[in-house]
């Protein structure tokens, strides 16, 4: 049972989202004492946000549904530089069109998990509405000033990278002033009190803490997620094509329904909890179940999710589209697609890139040894042959060629 007497903590605590708090007790009693602001960071360095972004997206979900004010921070400033944190190399540096555009398809996304309208509605902030505006000597005195270089220097973030004997440009040793510049001007904007993030953030988001005691301002608090890792000590958030991304036309929602479908069955209670809203005692019941059983929460796991971040009307297609693949044996039109040009197909293709090309190997090498261990599939025939070539007359009455890699991923190539 909790320790927790506020209904927002006590949520985190039970589903297993809380890793580090910088004052338990003082933030507990503030969100028992009425509704607290809190947020979270996101840099707009791709078209979308990933499975790991999912966890702290939930944590401002649990605040928005405990009663409290949830709010999305977009990096509009931040992305400009790009946080080096645990990074061996700078990140590529993005025009502020790029930036742009990223946030516009980055905010779909948010918009199916909070709310946005309605009664108690989240928000979503900028920080290049008043980064872009600094003048630049004047924040070196105001905010600079505050912070020690020695003491930067020992964050984790910054050390693996020195140890390395990698550089660290000037630039990106900005970020973590700028970050903890955020949760100052946030809470002068909008009484923010609260900053969450993954574990790897504990020490910008603590940077923003101290700076608020040193320009005279209130106690603020830090929140940390824990790394999210399978039982089987991998990190989560990679599959055979690469990262799972929350937007469908990066990774779909078939894919993504399958990603978690594919859950190591001990790890099956534990991501029920942090990734759905099922009650707890529901949740309960499925992580018991045992033998083949197991599957069906799989199942239900993979469907709640997808529908967390597609719909339920995709959710339920991919179950349905799984189900008619793996228990009918039926080609289903909704299987993930690709289409390679007529041309490339009557010129034949060799195996191993078409599979790399259908993102269902990394590289040759790892297709070569797919076939060498018997789990593709061509058309639902097993091929032994790693030099096998894919032509036109592999194009099936359907019009596609169906790629398999195992029993649970499949592609459908489409000549186009």
């Amino acid at each position: 049972m909790s320790a927790f007497k506020s209904d927002f903590l006590r949520v985190l605590d039970e589903r297993g989202f809380i890793h580090q708090i910088s004052d338990p007790e003082g933030l507990d009693a503030l969100a028992l004492k009425g509704p607290i602001t809190g947020y979270v960071g996101y840099d707009a360095t791709a078209t979308s946000i990933h499975i790991g972004n999912l966890i702290t997206v939930t944590m401002l979900y649990w605040l928005q549904e405990t009663g409290h004010k949830a709010i999305s921070l977009m990096g509009g400033g931040t992305s400009m530089v790009g946080d080096p944190s645990f990074r061996d190399d700078q990140r590529k540096l993005l025009t502020v069109e790029q930036i742009e555009t990223n946030i516009e398809s980055i905010k779909k996304v948010y918009g199916n998990i909070l709310r946005y309208d309605g009664t108690n509605p989240a928000i979503m902030v900028n920080n290049a509405d008043w980064l872009l505006k600094l003048n630049y000597v004047e924040f070196l005195r105001d905010v600079g000033r505050h912070f020690s270089v020695n003491r930067m220097l020992t964050f984790d973030s910054v050390k693996l990278r020195l140890d390395r004997d990698q550089s660290l440009s000037f630039l990106e040793f900005n970020y973590m002033i700028m970050q903890g510049y955020d949760f100052v001007e946030l809470n002068r904007r909008y009484g923010t009190v609260l900053q969450m993030g993954g574990s790897d953030q504990w020490g910008n988001i603590i940077n923003g803490v101290d700076l608020s005691h040193r320009v005279g301002g209130p106690q603020l608090y830090a929140l940390t997620t824990p790394l999210l890792t399978k039982s089987s000590g991998e990190k989560m958030g990679k599959s055979a094509s690469g990262a799972v991304w929350l937007n469908g036309d990066l990774f779909s929602p078939y894919d993504f329904w399958q990603y978690f479908r594919n859950t190591e069955d001990a790890d099956v209670g534990r991501f029920l909890k942090i990734f759905t809203r099922l009650p707890l005692g529901e949740i309960a019941r499925l992580a018991a179940l045992g033998g083949s059983e197991i599957n069906e929460a799989k199942k239900v796991l993979a469907t709640e999710v997808t529908a967390i971040v597609h719909g339920r009307e995709a959710a339920e297609a991919a179950a349905e589209t799984a189900r008619k693949t793996f228990e009918e044996g039926t080609l289903a039109d909704s299987l993930p697609t690709i289409e390679v040009a007529k041309s490339e197909l009557s010129e034949s293709i060799g195996l191993l890139a078409l599979l790399v090309k259908a993102g269902l190997a990394g590289s040759n090498g790892e297709a070569r040894r797919h076939v060498q261990g018997g789990a593709v599939r061509l058309n639902d025939e097993p091929v032994a042959d790693d030099r096998r070539i894919v032509g036109a007359a592999d194009v099936t009455e359907d019009g596609v060629i169906k790629l398999s890699v195992g029993r649970k991923k499949h592609v459908l190539v489409r000549p186009a």
